[in-house]
């Protein structure tokens, strides 16, 4: 089974979130998508910064659903 990792930015204080992003890799495992997940959210925090994270609210969730292509 494959499975795919969508990523979305929210903000705490505005109440609200950005269009989920979908990568388009497919991962092998759900392992390999959590793993990715959680770096991918590590490096957009510290893409944004401490500063923006901090005035805004600023946060990221992800999932790592089946595949649906497959």
């Amino acid at each position: 089974m494959k499975f795919i990792l969508t990523i979305v930015m929210c903000s705490y204080y505005q109440g609200a979130c950005l269009t989920p992003f979908t990568f388009p890799t497919n991962y092998n495992s759900m392992y390999d998508c959590l793993l990715d997940g959680y770096q991918k959210s590590y490096d957009k925090i510290e893409e944004i910064g401490r500063k923006e994270i901090n005035a805004h609210g600023i946060y990221l969730k992800f999932d790592c659903k089946p595949a649906t292509n497959t």
